[in-house]
């Protein structure tokens, strides 16, 4: 069975969706960069080993990935998982987990990297918006994609309702490429394309406003 571990930086929500979806694997680790955040527990009510590799006491970058990968590589995981770990990793760290470090990001990428996507899509006047399961490359929110989810802006939102909707489906497809991946059904291929042996492409389009 494969194994992963989990990196968190706060409450956990993506994470305590893969906890609870029975994957087909194990969790092998939940890490956090931050002492004392709500995931921390949520996974030891699941019996799953904590670890705590604090940022702010290192010195660098450098240092800090260095620690956290020695204790990522302990566990010896199949896959890394990022669900909600807000830290910019270097170069040598992505690269030491090629085609195994995944990420979840709320906006449709290329679109919106970085922070606060929901309130620059409100501003940019997007009608379409949403979230992007990826492989993680050394480019910040641009590696090979995975899945993207979709959903409407409406005309009345605000970024904690938008926000909303997109957890929704971020709490949907996150766990079914954990599935793809532990199952060997998701790739990424050596030209950096991601291959999906079992892809099933919807056969209609999201219009927002919809057609009269």
């Amino acid at each position: 069975m494969k194994k992963i571990v989990i990196l968190i930086s706060g409450r956990g929500s993506n994470m305590e969706v893969l906890l609870n979806a029975k994957l087909n694997c194990r969790v092998a680790a939940v890490i956090s960069n931050r002492p004392n955040v709500g995931g921390l527990a949520v996974a030891q009510s699941h019996c799953i080993p904590t670890h705590v590799v604090e940022h702010r006491s290192h010195p660098d970058r450098e240092s800090f990935d260095a620690e956290l990968a020695k204790v990522i590589d302990s566990y010896q995981p199949d896959f890394v998982v990022l669900a909600g770990f807000m830290r910019i990793l270097t170069d040598s760290f992505v690269n030491h987990y090629p085609g195994r470090l995944i990420n979840i990001h709320p906006s449709l990428l290329p679109s919106f990297t970085g922070l606060h996507t929901h309130a620059r899509a409100i501003k940019e006047g997007v009608k379409i918006h949403g979230c992007t399961v990826h492989f993680v490359t050394p480019a910040l929110d641009h590696g090979p994609i995975i899945i993207q989810a979709a959903v409407p802006v409406m005309q009345d939102d605000t970024e904690a309702t938008l926000a909303a909707r997109v957890l929704r489906e971020e709490h949907r497809i996150f766990p079914q490429v954990l599935r793809w991946l532990c199952a060997g059904h998701v790739e990424l291929a050596s030209n950096g394309k991601v291959i999906n042996h079992r892809r099933k492409q919807p056969g209609f389009a999201l219009i927002s406003p919809a057609l009269e």
